[in-house]
């Protein structure tokens, strides 16, 4: 064998398994990629969970608050209605 050929086989060795070992690196690096996906996918559901739960409460207070302000009208007109009745 030529010099340059067992140079160029070595390389050729060299450079595989180079590219093994970084195909590996690669597969692990994606392995933690998708826990963290995971992770994080857990947590914007536990997020959305948390959210309904204080919108479901601040929702009744609102509806609530927009019933005592109805009734509130309600009782001016009523009372405005008593007061004018009163000065005729």
């Amino acid at each position: 064998m030529d010099t340059a050929q067992v140079v160029l086989f070595l390389v050729i060795i060299i450079l595989t398994v180079l590219l093994v070992v970084l195909g590996i690196q690669v597969f692990f690096i994606l392995r933690e990629l998708r826990k963290t996906v995971d992770r994080a996918n857990k947590i914007l559901e536990d997020a959305s969970e948390i959210t309904e739960n204080v919108r479901k409460p601040v929702s009744s207070l609102s509806s609530l608050a927009m019933g005592l302000k109805t009734g509130a009208t309600i009782a001016k007109i009523f009372q405005g209605d008593k007061r004018g009745k009163k000065d005729e």
